[in-house]
């Protein structure tokens, strides 16, 4: 398999899964201004909406969409836990989550990237994306991932685009049980590996 990705971006949250899972995989760099791969292949010849992450399959066929990959990575080892079972009521909570974190905090975060935006719209954005915090917090407070079995492929992915609020200032201190969460999965082996090797 190949993993498409940039570093820092939404694709570190499959890369941490991959390594999680010590399934074999090649990572390949994207520039997201330029829309190439390190080699210089055309990235959009891959994937035409053209944004990582991207995961080629052996067979040669494309998987786009965090959510969509991460669960096709967790059922590849249904051992790890990373996902509960398809078909159970825990897989649909699990999805639940995944599009929580997708729609309201992923999406809200990236359109803070958007140097266009005036600074009144970007308070409004972080007024509704910190009543999203607090929604995550009361679980956390509870537990110490999104679902009680454990640490799962939506962490990953909370936790990557957590990391994005240093950019805009946003001190996760405000929000204690996320800030403890991000140092409990930033401690796990895989991801100090995901994330070193983002950063060579």
């Amino acid at each position: 398999m190949k993993l498409f990705y940039a570093p820092q971006a939404c694709s570190m949250a499959p890369h941490i899964v991959l390594r999680e899972l010590d399934l074999p995989f090649e990572l390949v760099r994207v520039d997201n201004s330029t829309k190439q791969t390190a080699a210089g292949d055309d990235f959009l010849a891959i994937n035409p909406k053209g944004y990582v992450a991207a995961l080629q399959l052996d067979n040669g066929q494309v998987l786009t969409e965090g959510p969509a990959i991460l669960q096709y990575l967790a059922d590849l080892r249904p051992e790890s836990n990373l996902a509960p079972e398809n078909g159970t009521f825990e897989r649909v909570r699990l999805q639940e989550w995944l599009n929580f974190v997708s729609t309201e905090i992923h999406g809200g975060l990236g359109w803070l990237f958007n140097a266009q935006f005036p600074d009144d719209v970007k308070t409004q954005i972080k007024a509704k994306l910190f009543k999203r915090f607090a929604v995550l917090s009361q679980t956390l407070e509870r537990q110490d991932y999104l679902m009680a079995s454990g640490f799962s492929v939506v962490d990953a992915y909370l936790f990557t685009v957590l990391r994005w609020t240093s950019v805009f200032g946003i001190d996760l201190n405000q929000w204690p049980a996320l800030a403890k969460f991000q140092a409990r999965v930033d401690a796990r082996p895989a991801v100090k590996v995901a994330l070193a090797a983002e950063l060579a």
